[in-house]
């Protein structure tokens, strides 16, 4: 059994897709998440056995909008979606590798090959993509690949948010990005391993949306070369999280199987980052939650890095009120909290005695 078995236990290793590989980009300086996904724990299973579940994934309403506007776009060939791209050439053939449903996951990887190599002109509906993660080989299957005339592969990523009025949810739209750049990456190691120029992989994706509040799709382009940075670091440390583990007490495990109490003092064993946007992205974000009480991790990123040393809410209410004199690393922030407990003070004397005056 390896280190990364026994940190699991017996159960199967959790794969990942395209959504946990774009999560891990979120939280990049998470020790805690990087053992735990590199050891292919199931988390939302571990969060369960430890007495705090979460509500996580899309919504059961916005998985079915999602399939049905899906399925309205590639109906005929993709007549709509070829509408909404601006790619109406009846040369630019459609290919839909996920067709033969005997197909094994090996099979439909090798077709994808076959026709990337070809590099004839079409839009690819269901490649298998792979990604090797902490060791492992990830499957991915990107909404479409279109092959420009120009020879150029994008990546189409087909999502039911809607746009309206040139408008979206800007962490919608940010984690779209993120996950197509996923497929980016995939490809352009793809085409390195056919001995193809993987910067044929064009770095804009087409995100392809309800326009307003209607099913008829607009198409955008989204420049993900800063998510592919990202995510090109997080898989670096995903690869070398040896050290971590390597430092973690022999028999430690994170089978979701064991007692809670078991199970939490395990993950005492690993440093968190928690950030209120881990709630979005990871299914361990409650637990992280409860134990960040009262630290100034749990007010979000800006306030920890603002008041960076500064790890309790207690600490920096003392520092504010003057109760503790701050060490010389901290002296700087320090004075920030005094000058703002200072403003407050003023302001809310301030409005005192305007309600005062009113009520006069």
């Amino acid at each position: 059994m390896t280190r990364l078995d026994q940190l699991r236990g017996p159960g199967k290793a959790k794969r990942h897709n395209a959504r946990t590989i774009a999560a891990l980009t979120g939280n990049p300086g998470c020790n805690r998440r990087a053992v735990l996904d590199a050891a292919g724990v199931d988390k939302l299973k571990l969060a369960e056995a430890v007495g705090f579940p979460g509500s996580f994934g899309q919504s059961r309403f916005a998985l079915t909008r999602g399939n049905a506007f899906e399925a309205m776009l590639k109906a005929d060939d993709c007549a709509l979606l070829r509408s909404a791209l601006g790619a109406g050439d009846a040369k630019l053939r459609y290919q839909d590798l996920g067709a033969d449903s005997d197909d094994t996951l090996t099979d439909r990887h090798e077709r994808t090959l076959r026709l990337l190599a070809g590099a004839e002109a079409a839009l690819i509906d269901h490649p298998l993509l792979t990604l090797e993660v902490a060791g492992q080989t990830v499957y991915l299957e990107p909404d479409l690949v279109a092959y420009a005339h120009r020879g150029r592969l994008q990546v189409v990523e087909i999502k039911s948010f809607a746009i309206v009025d040139g408008q979206a949810d800007s962490a919608k739209v940010s984690a779209a990005a993120t996950q197509a750049a996923v497929y980016v990456l995939a490809l352009r190691e793809l085409l390195g391993r056919l001995g193809m120029d993987p910067l044929l992989v064009d770095h804009e994706v087409i995100l392809v949306c309800p326009e307003n509040f209607a099913m008829r799709p607009v198409a955008v382009r989204l420049d993900v070369r800063k998510q592919l940075a990202t995510l090109r670091r997080q898989l670096s440390r995903l690869s070398s999280v040896g050290d971590l583990i390597a430092a973690l007490p022999d028999g430690l495990t994170f089978d979701p199987s064991r007692p809670a109490e078991e199970l939490t003092a395990a993950l005492g064993h690993v440093a968190p980052r928690y950030a209120p946007e881990c709630l979005s992205t990871c299914e361990l974000s409650v637990f992280c939650r409860h134990e960040a009480a009262g630290t100034t991790g749990a007010l979000g990123r800006p306030v920890r890095e603002a008041l960076g040393g500064i790890e309790s809410v207690a600490e920096v209410l003392a520092l504010a009120s003057g109760a503790r004199e701050p060490e010389p690393a901290q002296a700087e922030a320090a004075a920030l909290l005094r000058a703002a407990l200072r403003l407050r003070e003023e302001a809310v004397a301030a409005a005192d005695g305007s309600r005062a005056g009113a009520a006069r």
